[in-house]
């Protein structure tokens, strides 16, 4: 057994840099690693993947999930590993996956986004989300499709049936990471999240082994350290740990934008759930044989019953279009009624309407005293017709907004702007008369600085000079908004 593990292994190795030819044909790319990294046969394969949906237990966890860790070694080393992630997503709704890999052959700089087409395995065809590659390929010069990123490239690929088996009606957004900065690895987790917006349908899967090398001990005591620091969630800490070679995962780059991304999108919770490495799987543990590690991890919001869920967002953006509607028809507010007991409770919120991708109103009330869904609909109307900075909308542009909905926590005061976490955080500021408010997503959308968040906010908002932020007068409140649009 022990030997013929060791040839399988030893196979894998050679498969990855000799694959088959064809990798290509026109967008399609072609399935290059099936029959060496998991079985060539549907019927084999699929009978391999419902093995690990019944031999491999899903951890519970209460939460909603952004992204997934998972290893790219041969299904039979750290298959089980990686279904301890899959079987936590099994089922759920996710529309978009995107599956980041390192490139492992093909040295280039930046991400390669693949365009347009389609990956095949033998479990059929998985369509590649192309709105979503568009929203992220050109915006930056780091991000480009680069075709030859993924010829010879399993970090992806391996992922593909895992993923055919545990969703069903998805596209995917492969990408592929070449050698980037700490910065890079922020730009692109900044394309992310403006890509995703409001969306929860998205999943991101992390393509990565951990260490590589010939010492057991060493195996397990790198994968140790590096796990302990990516429990921390600290993307700058882990980008230099793997730079200096203390810490050791061959997907680093991919990890550390899903670190930076995740905490964005407030999805602060990690939890490891498997780890093993190549001489526990094959009980090969001599010292100077080939040792790689592989771990499965989770990314996730703690569940918060106070959070709205898709029903009671939706039943938001209902209300506010059609109150939108019924008030340039007539001039008068629509009676609307609710029954989900979030949308009973007092609430603040902002109606933002947006047009061609260009705002077109925005107006909201931070403490109201009134039923969260009415006040949505008083600021739909006021958003729609009461905004300075706009004409009143006109019936006919209805059919061209997008309504957006960001549903307020309460405000809580902070001694100084040091507590306020960029793209989390919306910001008040207030002295004397003078007040002005930024959503959180304000960060995300312009790129600021906190320094130039603030500036900002009190010149423009607030009408007070620009360092008033720093004046002991001068009182801040942060407060977090759950963000959807339709």
């Amino acid at each position: 057994m022990l030997k013929k593990s060791l040839i399988y292994f030893v196979l894998i190795v050679f498969w990855a840099y000799f694959p088959s030819a064809k990798a290509f044909s026109g967008d399609l790319k072609t399935a290059e690693f099936a029959g060496q990294f998991y079985p060539a046969q549907k019927k084999e394969l699929s009978a391999m993947l419902n093995g690990y949906v019944n031999s491999v237990a899903a951890p519970a966890l209460k939460g909603d999930i952004l992204a997934i860790i998972v290893p790219h070694a041969g299904y039979g080393y750290s298959g089980k590993t990686a279904f301890s992630a899959y079987n936590l997503i099994r089922g759920k709704p996710y529309k978009t996956v995107i599956i980041i890999g390192p490139s492992h052959h093909y040295p280039f700089s930046g991400f390669s986004v693949y365009a347009k087409g389609a990956f095949t395995t033998p479990l059929g065809e998985l369509k590649v989300d192309e709105d979503f590659s568009r929203q992220l390929i050109g915006k930056n010069a780091n991000v480009v499709f680069d075709k030859e990123a993924f010829r010879k490239e399993h970090s992806v690929e391996v992922q593909l049936p895992f993923l055919q088996n545990a969703l069903n009606n998805f596209l995917i957004v492969p990408v592929v990471s070449g050698d980037v900065t700490l910065d890079n690895c922020r730009e692109f987790a900044k394309l992310l999240k403006s890509a995703i917006g409001s969306r929860e349908d998205v999943l991101i899967v992390a393509s990565t082994d951990m260490y590589h090398g010939y010492s057991v001990k060493d195996a397990q005591k790198t994968d140790e350290e590096t796990l302990n620091a990516l429990k921390t969630m600290d993307a700058d800490a882990l980008y230099y740990g793997l730079r200096e070679g203390s810490l050791q995962l061959c997907g680093g780059f991919a990890v550390v934008s899903t670190i930076i991304l995740s905490k964005e999108l407030g999805y602060n919770n990690i939890e490891v759930l498997n780890h093993t490495n190549s001489a526990l799987v094959t009980g090969n543990n001599n010292d100077g044989s080939w040792v790689v590690g592989y771990a499965a991890s989770v990314l996730y919001r703690k569940e918060d019953k106070s959070m709205l869920n898709s029903s009671e967002k939706k039943r938001l953006l209902e209300i506010a279009r059609s109150t939108i509607e019924n008030y340039l028809k007539t001039g008068k507010a629509l009676e609307v009624k609710a029954s989900e007991p979030n949308l009973l409770k007092p609430g603040g919120a902002f109606v933002t309407l947006n047009e061609d991708g260009k705002l077109r109103g925005c107006i909201g009330n931070m403490s109201a005293k009134t039923p969260l869904f009415i006040t949505v609909r008083d600021m739909a109307i006021q958003a729609a017709t009461e905004d300075p900075r706009f004409s009143p909308l006109k019936a006919q542009e209805l059919n061209k907004i997008k309504i957006e909905v960001s549903v307020l926590s309460p405000l809580e005061k902070v001694d100084s702007a040091d507590a306020i976490k960029l793209g989390t955080h919306g910001v008040l500021v207030r002295r004397g008369f003078n007040s002005g408010v930024f959503l959180p997503q304000v960060a995300t959308e312009t790129g600021w600085s906190k320094e130039e968040f603030l500036s900002n906010l009190c010149t423009h908002k607030a009408g007070l000079e620009a360092d008033a932020w720093k004046d002991k007068s001068t009182e801040i409140y942060i407060f977090s908004a759950q963000v959807f649009s339709e």
